[in-house]
């Protein structure tokens, strides 16, 4: 038993050991410092992070932890997955799975170490966020700090969350089927489902069954709602009426709810059990390295079903053959897409006919499909050098490691131009005179996103951290339809000049950025 105890600490120490070194870790980190001072608006400003009945809270310790705690708990429960997930799929690439299956440690007891240096790796980063809180409630905050109430809350809140991501990053990896990008969009789909469970609840009581909401929103709002009855809550940026007093929020978390989070921390260990039992093991009859893999999601079967489309790339290879320079291995890398995702030439051909023939009012509905699939095809064009482990091979291209940097973002920008120029083109030429600045925000927005997408794949090399931030991006883009901050395509028809020069600010520092990182860097 001991030397079991020995070795689970080894396990789980060297799992962290490998994460925190990674460079996607920094890059995770500077965004969560990034994102937390983004989301406590400064009352001065007319916005606060709480408002009750169009009154401003005051920061106290109790409103700042609550508030930041319930966004912190959207971004980390949706991007912790994605940041703790793959690691089987390294070990197979690596081909150092079938050193781990030959070992005769127990699947069990390897799986509880990954996943207890998944669950510290997140904490890790959970703790970064509630630090910069700290700092945040230092300069901005109402009455003395409280580090015990930030503590209780963001464990109460965040711990369950914590838990059941690195436990679904276990299942998902233990099994074939959902190694891929279909278990991505699985669990996409059940984290929209938590803030669907979110409005079940319809007062100061909390039901039962959210004991399974495992992101904790319900309780929050159900915590101030005990606070004040039939209340007009809202949590984030929200303009409150400065003639009205402010409101003092109080410590709010009582036994009942502390019995609920406790409970959904027990609920969120169920994935590790059916983890244990469909653990492949590295087993080459179960699992095996590359594409095989793949072509069991239901994105990659789509592709497979559609290949006969890939000869439509063809002439665009053609075409690459003949261009000169980075021109030509733009168009190649495009065609590249199009050979290894046919879905895209067939989501081309409904976007475009769509924006041409869809009336002017159905266009944003147009722009969201596109930026949807568009997002979801790039999040992996500046990895799959990586993923293919021809990153030598691909480096020792005229330009070497920086001009494909530059070369990989050109073909994200196109891509994007093809799926949604049509509808820039329909609202920069025939729009009402709103309408030009709305194309603008569009294609500012594809190359911010294109450069951050660029950003993220080579510093972290893989998809998954900015398909993260984009899904939940987007997901916000979809129910904070007047925010203009977060129009960041203009499909909301709110984006402004401020709004679209932060995109533009953003866009530059992260291709720059990106830039001096690979030109420096040397490739291993």
């Amino acid at each position: 038993m001991l030397s079991n105890v020995h070795l689970l600490r080894a396990l789980a120490l060297n799992e962290v050991r490998l994460r925190m070194r990674r460079s996607s870790t920094m890059v995770a980190l500077l965004a969560v410092v990034a994102v937390s001072w983004a989301m406590i608006a400064d009352p001065a400003s007319g916005n606060a992070l709480l408002v009750l009945n169009k009154a401003r809270v005051l920061y106290t310790s109790s409103a700042l932890a609550l508030g930041s705690a319930t966004l912190g708990a959207l971004l980390f429960g949706l991007g912790g997955f994605y940041l703790v997930r793959g690691r089987m799929s390294e070990d197979l690439r690596s081909g150092i799975g079938g050193v781990i299956g030959a070992t005769p440690v127990g699947s069990a007891l390897f799986l509880a170490g990954r996943w207890l240096g998944a669950c510290a790796y997140l904490g890790a980063l959970v703790a970064a966020f509630m630090l910069t809180m700290l700092v945040l409630h230092a300069l901005r905050g109402d009455g003395p700090l409280q580090a015990l109430v930030y503590l209780q809350t963001y464990v109460l809140l965040m711990g369950p969350m914590v838990l059941f991501g690195a436990s679904c990053a276990i299942l998902f990896d233990s099994w074939a089927p959902l190694m891929g990008k279909g278990g991505d969009l699985l669990f996409f789909m059940l984290w929209v489902a938590q803030l669907v469970l979110m409005t079940q609840g319809g007062g100061s009581e909390v039901p039962a069954i959210m004991v399974f909401d495992f992101s904790g929103l319900a309780v929050a709002v159900a915590a101030v709602h005990g606070f004040a009855s039939g209340v007009d809550l809202s949590i984030g940026s929200s303009t409150f009426d400065p003639a009205l007093a402010p409101v003092s929020l109080p410590l709010l978390w009582n036994a009942r709810m502390m019995g609920l989070r406790a409970a959904s921390a027990v609920l969120a260990l169920l994935p590790l059990l059916p983890a244990w039992w469909l653990f492949h093991r590295y087993s080459p009859d179960r699992v095996k390295p590359g594409r095989a893999r793949l072509r069991r999601t239901p994105l990659a079967l789509l592709n497979a079903a559609l290949r006969p489309l890939a000869v439509l790339a063809n002439p665009l290879l053609a075409l690459a053959a003949r261009v000169p320079g980075l021109a030509g291995q733009v168009l190649a890398d495009i065609a590249l897409t199009f050979l290894i995702a046919p879905s895209a030439l067939l989501a081309l051909a409904l976007c475009a006919g769509a924006a041409v023939l869809a009336p002017a009012s159905a266009l944003p509905a147009v722009l969201m499909a596109a930026v949807a699939f568009w997002g979801i095809l790039v999040s992996d064009v500046s990895t799959r050098d990586y993923a293919a482990a021809t990153e030598d091979l691909s480096g020792t291209v005229s330009g070497g490691v920086a001009l494909r940097y530059l070369r990989q973002y050109a073909a994200s920008v196109l891509l994007g131009l093809m799926f949604m120029g049509p509808v820039a083109l329909r609202w920069a030429v025939v729009g009402p005179q709103t309408q030009p600045l709305r194309a603008l925000a569009l294609v500012v927005g594809v190359a911010s996103l294109a450069a951050l997408a660029s950003l993220f794949g080579r510093c972290g090399r893989t998809a998954r951290l900015f398909l993260s931030l984009f899904l939940f991006g987007f997901y916000v883009a979809l129910n904070a339809t007047g925010a203009p901050r977060i129009d960041a395509v203009g499909f909301n028809g709110v984006a402004n000049l401020d709004s679209i020069g932060l995109y533009a600010l953003v866009g530059v520092l992260a291709l720059g950025g990106g830039y001096l990182y690979n030109a420096s860097r040397l490739e291993r």
